[in-house]
C-alpha cells in the first residue's frame, strides 16, 4: 500500500505583484516629480517602470506612463536648470 500525499499549495504569484506595484509606484512617483523634487523622483521613476517592465508587468500602461513622466521630470529640470541656471524654482517669478 502506498501513501501519496496531495498538494494543496498553489503557486504564488509575487512577482507579479511586486512588478505591478512598482508599475503604480512609477507612475505615482513620475506624476509627483514633475511638480516637486524632479532631481531626484525623475530618475527614480524611470528605474522603477524599466524594472517593473522586465519582470513583465501586467500593467504595463501604467509602467509606460511612468517611464514618460519620468522622462518628463528630466526635461523639465533641464529647461529649469537652463531657464534659471537653478535648480529650484519659484511661482513668484
Amino acid at each position: 500500500m502506498t501513501l501519496t500525499t496531495a498538494r494543496t499549495s498553489r503557486p504564488t504569484r509575487t512577482t507579479g505583484r511586486e512588478a505591478d506595484g512598482l508599475a503604480v509606484a512609477s507612475f505615482v512617483l513620475g506624476l509627483l516629480g514633475l511638480l516637486v523634487m524632479n532631481i531626484l523622483l525623475g530618475p527614480v521613476a524611470i528605474v522603477m517602470a524599466l524594472i517593473a517592465l522586465a519582470r513583465s508587468t501586467t500593467r504595463r500602461g501604467r509602467a509606460l506612463l511612468g517611464l514618460a513622466l519620468g522622462v518628463a521630470d528630466l526635461v523639465v529640470l533641464a529647461v529649469l536648470v537652463t531657464g534659471n541656471g537653478t535648480v529650484s524654482w519659484s511661482l513668484t517669478g
